[in-house]
């Protein structure tokens, strides 16, 4: 039997395969396929102190090898989450991270707090939210504001945090590190690329918002590159994503260094997605003659 668990910060995955924020809600319509026990672990969409509307529509456009999105994290709140969400995912057998967003450190702070108590194993802090107080530079573009949102978030979590990178900055390496100083427990990424798309017909913006998230096969050359840099820099565990839509993909993020992986847009075009690169992994190992996941992670060093 191989050995496909892993461990992150503490909390172990019966393997490291599981769905990226935003890209599986709370995963009520993916269970209508497949039981998500066969996951290491579910993300939640992102969860705010209170109700968010989103952003006006249209909020998606097709690209080439991947989509944009300016969704503007729509989420009914952590009241309605807490009620309805997490007794919905208890009944699997996974892990669950949830995703939270704020505008100010005082949200971020009091959706961990209502968490704290709550059956939930992981929390992945969205710093890629705009940071209202300082003129709408998201968190995680400033490394001083994403320490101090770190250190800020760790005081009041329970449950071991990891700060979602973003990857529109100069060096992920900087982040990763202020991060790492903030006290966070392990690192996510990349969250999307931010892009635009023209209508060149109509001559207006494809979105609503003008300009939204990249995210898709597009932009894997840019995950791999950045997880690896992050990976060499700091100490803490990595979670690989963007643009893994086969085993192959996530096999790369994890010989890179990542210690697990997410599926995320992969699972618009193919409900069994995340399933498929769980059970796919498995076999690349027994085809490779590994017996323990953990050989892979960080191998090509």
């Amino acid at each position: 039997m191989k050995n496909t668990k892993v461990t992150l910060a503490g909390v172990e995955l019966k393997n490291p395969v599981m769905t990226a924020s935003g890209t599986f809600g709370s995963g009520a319509e993916y269970s209508e396929f497949y039981d998500l026990g066969a996951l290491g672990a579910v993300v939640t969409k992102g969860v705010a102190n209170v109700p968010w509307p989103g952003n006006p529509t249209p909020r998606i456009a097709e690209t080439a090898s991947g989509m944009l999105n300016a969704i503007g994290l729509q989420n009914p709140g952590i009241d309605v989450f807490i009620e309805r969400d997490i007794p919905y995912l208890k009944r699997f057998d996974t892990k669950i991270i949830v995703n939270v967003c704020g505008k100010t450190v005082g949200d971020y702070c009091q959706v961990v707090e209502r968490l704290a108590s709550e059956p939930v194993d992981l929390l992945e802090i969205n710093v890629s939210c705009p940071n209202v107080k300082e003129g709408g530079i998201a968190f995680g573009q400033s490394p001083h504001a994403l320490e101090e949102i770190t250190k800020e978030v760790k005081k009041h979590a329970k449950q071991p945090i990891i700060m979602k990178l973003s990857p529109n900055v100069t060096d992920i390496t900087e982040m990763a590190r202020a991060a790492e100083s903030g006290g966070a427990d392990a690192l996510s990424l990349i969250n999307t690329l931010t892009g635009m798309k023209i209508d060149i017909y109509k001559r207006s913006f494809a979105l609503a918002n003008r300009t939204g998230g990249l995210s898709g096969p597009a932009i894997k050359p840019v995950a791999v590159r950045m997880v690896y840099q992050t990976a060499q820099a700091v100490k803490l565990p990595v979670i690989g994503m963007g643009g893994i839509c086969t085993a192959e993909d996530a096999i790369e993020f994890i010989l890179a260094g990542a210690s697990a992986v997410s599926v995320g847009t992969a699972n618009f075009a193919d409900p069994y997605a995340a399933k498929k690169v769980a059970e796919g992994i498995e076999a690349y190992m027994d085809q490779q003659g590994v017996e323990d996941i953990r050989d892979l992670i960080g191998a090509v060093g």
